[in-house]
């Protein structure tokens, strides 16, 4: 789902088909704009509300798009084992949806919003989630949990700083904790190790 509008996108920057501004007009009706949660006019009625979808389907650019999705193929193998295709769907909808929502309770920015990422930092909060889960039921330390959540703090301060403050960092939070808590309603089965 995130291919399609890449590649379409990519080529109209390529200038192979249709017009240059493609990337900014779907960023204008796809992207999540903060200010249409307030005063703003929406292009089309519900743009309030699709925007809380359409956002994690389309991305800045070809290196957003193949970052968000080799991050995609690396995080999706043990989520799909855990709870099966149907059920990684919703933990990956949610995701998205408390990225979106993390995005606008946090962000001042007045710039769209778009990639994967949300849901991406859901499925990382869901691993996350499970390891601290099982860790509790073992009785044992806690201290792999503590560790992944300062790697991924620290990795979004990098990113931030590298990227001149254009991170949504608040997309990242809000998707974390919506994957975690999605993660726990959805496990098939707590598991403990062997």
């Amino acid at each position: 789902m995130c291919l399609l509008p890449e590649a379409v996108l990519f080529g109209s920057d390529m200038g192979w088909w249709g017009r240059t501004e493609w990337r900014q007009l779907v960023f204008a009706y796809a992207g999540f704009w903060s200010g249409l949660l307030g005063n703003w006019r929406p292009n089309y009625p519900l743009q309030p509300l699709t925007m809380f979808f359409t956002y994690g389907f389309i991305h800045a650019g070809l290196s957003h798009f193949v970052l968000n999705m080799m991050t995609l193929f690396s995080v999706a193998p043990p989520l799909l084992d855990r709870v099966g295709p149907r059920r990684f769907l919703v933990l990956y909808l949610a995701s998205m949806i408390g990225g979106a929502i993390g995005f606008a309770l946090l962000s001042t920015v007045i710039a769209p919003m778009v990639g994967a990422s949300g849901a991406l930092f859901g499925m990382i909060g869901a691993i996350v989630g499970w390891e601290y889960q099982d860790l509790r039921a073992e009785r044992a330390s806690l201290a792999p949990v503590g560790r992944a959540i300062l790697l991924l703090a620290g990795l979004n301060l990098l990113l931030w700083w590298a990227m001149n403050g254009h991170l949504a960092w608040e997309t990242h939070l809000g998707g974390f904790i919506a994957g975690w808590i999605a993660a726990r309603l959805l496990d098939r089965a707590p598991r403990t190790r062997a």
